[in-house]
């Protein structure tokens, strides 16, 4: 049944997927200021859209007993190629990039319109200056979302967490929005050395296709000292819960 309905339904996802993609893209050649809110808007239904073109069961689940807060500083792990489509399609956030995503055919346009903040991971001005836009962004009243893990690093929680997310939420007074993202078939959703479409194909044949971005409770940054020991507490939650995703029983 799944697979008669992804064929009948591929189709016309990618022809919407094709619409929008020239919509917003043309949309680019517009003078900056005319890429308010509606342009953030149609790129997150270009991400829903892609979602299900991809046939993600995606859903939040919400761990915290609180709501979502109106104004965060969202973090997860990054296991996947998924999450530059499936968090925006969930959470009203503008993200930080590597600066290589400038580069993609299209999105790389369209991404950079829509108001990602990029950086050069490996130059510590373009980090200095992404800081500062981000700051900027926060201050507006934007919400983010930042990989503290710094890039792909494996579907295991990484060995250390880098502290700009934590810093900006310090100066800033705004909570950090801790999200779990778990992935059912590991494996196939795990992003390595494939390119990106080479993942999204393995993704759209994949058979078990259920992912769980799990929201936990906001932390406030006044609880803590310093934003060393704000990533780390942040951190060791993150394998709290890996350890928790592994060990049901437990």
């Amino acid at each position: 049944m799944r697979r008669l309905r992804k064929l009948l339904l591929s189709p016309m996802f990618m022809a919407l997927l094709i619409m929008l993609s020239l919509l917003l893209y043309a949309l680019t050649y517009m003078p900056r200021a005319f890429s308010g809110r509606y342009y953030h808007y149609l790129s997150r239904l270009w991400c829903r859209i892609m979602i299900r073109l991809l046939d993600v069961d995606l859903r939040m689940v919400m761990m915290s007993s609180r709501p979502v807060p109106d104004h965060y500083i969202m973090v997860a792990n990054h296991p996947s190629a998924l999450e530059d489509f499936a968090v925006p399609a969930l959470f009203d956030i503008y993200p930080l990039a590597k600066v290589e995503v400038k580069d993609w055919f299209v999105l790389g346009r369209i991404s950079d319109y829509a108001g990602t903040i990029y950086v050069e991971r490996e130059s510590k001005d373009s980090r200095k200056l992404a800081l500062q836009s981000l700051i900027d962004a926060v201050s507006a009243g934007r919400n983010l979302v930042i990989f503290p893990e710094g890039g792909c690093k494996g579907k295991r929680i990484y060995e250390s967490f880098r502290t700009g997310a934590f810093d900006i939420a310090m100066q800033t007074g705004v909570p950090i929005l801790p999200v779990y993202l778990c992935y059912h078939d590991e494996d196939a959703f795990e992003w390595t050395d494939q390119t990106l479409v080479q993942k999204l194909w393995q993704i759209y044949l994949n058979e078990d296709n259920l992912v769980e971005y799990q929201v936990h409770e906001p932390l406030d940054p006044a609880d803590f000292d310093d934003r060393i020991q704000f990533a780390e507490h942040t951190r060791q939650l993150f394998l709290k819960w890996q350890q928790q995703r592994l060990n049901p029983a437990n």
